[in-house]
């Protein structure tokens, strides 16, 4: 690779932040987050958690920059059926903001993963 290739690529943020392992324990710590929520904890009563907690790792893992695809409208289907409101997301992502500053998350990476979350709101909200 050449020192103008070298000096111009990004490393991901999925591997800038501990990769798979490291990504699990941050989306944990986002859902012991959502399911103290009086806004939006009422969603997950009697959802399979740990299926969830894949599913969500293998998005963020895709959003981050990591070997994991995750299509949209996988996503649009996942919601579907739930009455999601803008509240709702606002309150997601501001849970979101949270576990990531706490899990160090550099600002300007935290606002890159929730532009890349926001982009998805119209999939998830009706």
């Amino acid at each position: 690779m050449s020192l103008s290739h070298a000096s111009s690529y990004a490393m991901p943020l999925f591997d800038k932040y501990g990769g798979l392992s490291a990504l699990r324990a941050v989306i944990m710590a986002f859902y012991d987050r959502v399911l103290d929520s009086d806004v939006i904890g009422h969603f997950f009563e009697d959802v399979d958690l740990a299926r969830l907690i894949d599913h969500q790792t293998k998005f963020f893992t895709s959003v981050l920059g990591g070997p994991a695809t995750f299509l949209d409208d996988r996503l649009a289907r996942a919601h579907v059926h739930l009455d999601v409101t803008h509240d709702h997301f606002d309150e997601v992502t501001q849970l979101l903001r949270e576990t990531l500053t706490d899990a160090g998350f550099a600002p300007e990476d935290i606002e890159t993963t929730l532009c890349a979350v926001e982009r998805r709101r119209s999939l998830i909200v009706k």
